[in-house]
């Protein structure tokens, strides 16, 4: 292949991934679906321009490398080990009852037992990027329900770790082989991971402190991307995996302290070599085999929306933990995403899956990423089913709710999240003799609030019942301070339904929800963002000498301008 066709096929790869993701997040899903779109577009399986899959592959594999080495680099065992107790076991049961599922799909359909173990392996593992994004949006970041999903796939990263190790264990030799092949793979990998951890946690702080001084960008963004892509390369020396050696380059340069230069540094070279790595994904999306294999294709399908799902809430529930935290686990889980594509690339180069199998896995993935969103959408409704088969219900929320607190009756402020921002209005309430009650979705933090003598309920913001609890309809104001779309959207659409009349005040993440929230019923809208810059500008006019009234009023000019330009005819 020349190289004007090289260039060719990654600038359109490049492009169309662009428009794609694009695409993809104008109608709120993750831009990983955009990119499998574009890939799918110049593959061979459809009219039109086909590029170089072959070069786009090669490329696409550096992209692994820059993947798995972010995951290194931002793995925290911290996080693992608050939730510990029911992370690490529930996530070793569920990926094994979620492969033996898989890998009895596989054999059903007439696969080889090794392929079909594969395809039980790649099927039974989350991805992190879309849980984290569908739990940002749902509002349900830094809940206890967000810790132990998340921790909970921390520990599945730690499980793929060791797939990628053994993996190449698994293809045919002699018999009786395999346990001493199994044995040995482990053994490598242990030796691997120990001269990495030891002996590259010594040179790799040394050689970037050393890099660092020269004060050169350019010389440190070069001196960690040949130690990446070097300690990767050297885990074929050891008969492992490139996507396991970058896992442990990245847990290495965790560890030195120029490990956040690295961090922000690594961005830009991850998402673009990521992005041709999900194109390359896409690339080997064929319709026609989707088509020529549908009776697999569905029973994968449903067994990642609905089995999986089941087997993590069920896992979940025998734990001591909240009956929420449960369906969140199981929600979270029913979804496939960068690790599956992993585990299959990797199993088809060692020859344990045809690319037919794995164009089933990847049209389950895309799916699976498209309608995720929509499981957390279910929570409440089935929450309100099991909740009327009392035995189960008081089974699965063994951690049990908050007693009922003492609410006020009218006259009151209903303060939705009560975080940084809550906080302060609750405190300032209180400096008044105002009465308010707290609507917090953080178990934990409810428990705590109540007793310190503060009237907060538990639960959800979005859900009448909840809401109506409050007292909201004879309620002075309702403050809505979550942080996620998602959540204010629905918390002030329902507390309108409730009271016509009440204002309702909300804290926004951009400019851009200032109208659909005033739409919904929003009386008052307020960007942190916009507040920090019009204060900081505040603040400079005083140091320049201007009185501090007329730099009041300037910036008070400014926020006017600023949210009528995003709200139109709703200023603020």
């Amino acid at each position: 292949m020349d190289d004007f066709s090289l260039i060719t096929s990654i600038a359109i790869a490049l492009g169309l991934a662009a428009v794609g993701g694009f695409a993809a997040r104008l109608i709120r899903l993750s831009p990983i679906v955009g990119y499998l779109v574009a890939g799918l577009v110049i593959s061979p399986a459809t009219p039109g321009y086909s590029a170089d899959s072959a070069a786009i592959q090669q490329l696409a594999n550096i992209g692994v490398i820059f993947l798995m080495f972010g995951v290194g680099l931002h793995f925290n065992l911290r996080d693992l080990l608050a939730v510990r107790t029911i992370a690490i076991p529930g996530a070793i049961i569920q990926v094994c009852a979620a492969t033996a599922v898989g890998t009895g799909i596989g054999l059903a359909f007439g696969l080889p037992w090794r392929e079909a173990l594969v395809l039980g392996l790649a099927i039974s593992i989350a991805s992190t990027v879309i849980l984290i994004r569908t739990l940002e949006d749902r509002g349900l970041m830094g809940t206890i329900h967000a810790r132990v999903v998340i921790g909970w796939l921390i520990a599945q990263d730690i499980i793929t770790v060791i797939v990628l190790a053994v993996l190449p264990t698994l293809q045919p030799g002699e018999n009786g082989a395999f346990w001493q092949d199994l044995a040995l793979a482990l053994s490598r990998a242990a030796l691997f991971v120990v001269i990495m951890l030891v002996v590259g946690a010594r040179l790799l702080p040394l050689l970037l402190s050393v890099v660092a001084r020269t004060g050169s960008r350019e010389l440190f963004v070069l001196a960690f991307v040949a130690a990446a892509l070097g300690i990767a390369a050297s885990a074929a020396a050891f008969g492992l995996s490139i996507a396991l050696g970058a896992f442990i380059a990245g847990v290495a340069v965790s560890e030195t302290e120029t490990s956040h230069q690295v961090a922000a540094d690594v961005v830009p070279l991850r998402d673009a070599f990521a992005v041709l790595f999900f194109v390359s994904v896409g690339i080997l999306l064929d319709p026609d085999v989707v088509r020529a294999k549908r009776p697999l294709f569905l029973a994968i399908l449903l067994s990642v929306l609905f089995v999986n799902a089941a087997i993590a809430f069920v896992t979940a529930a025998i734990f001591p933990f909240s009956g929420r935290t449960a369906l969140v686990v199981g929600a979270g889980l029913a979804q496939l995403g960068e690790f599956t594509f992993i585990v299959g690339s990797e199993g088809m180069r060692e020859g344990l899956m045809t690319e037919e199998t794995y164009a089933i896995i990847l049209a389950v993935a895309a799916i699976s990423i498209v309608v995720n969103p929509l499981a957390f959408r279910t929570l409440d409704p089935i929450e309100a089913v099991l909740r009327r088969l009392g035995p189960i219900w008081r089974f699965v929320d063994r951690q049990g709710e908050i007693p009922e607190p003492r609410l006020p009756r009218s006259g009151h402020v209903v303060i939705v999240g009560y975080g940084r921002v809550g906080e302060l209005t609750g405190h300032a309430l209180s400096q008044l003799g105002i009465p308010f009650a707290v609507i917090e979705i953080n178990l934990e933090r409810a428990r705590a609030l109540n007793a310190a003598g503060i009237p907060t309920i538990w639960g959800d913001a979005g859900t009448r019942e909840v809401l109506e609890r409050t007292g909201i309809e004879h309620a002075r104001a309702v403050v809505i301070t979550v942080p996620g779309e998602s959540s204010a959207f629905v918390a002030t659409a329902a507390a309108r339904a409730l009271n016509p009349a009440v204002p309702i005040l909300v804290r926004a993440r951009t400019g851009g929800e200032i109208r659909p929230l005033c739409e919904l019923g929003a009386n008052e809208v307020i960007v942190p963002e916009y507040e920090g810059g019009l204060e900081i500008m505040r603040q400079t006019l005083v140091y320049l000498g201007f009185d501090a009234q007329e730099a009041l009023h300037l910036s008070n000019a400014v926020r006017d301008i600023h949210y009528q330009a995003e709200a139109f005819d709703h200023p603020i």
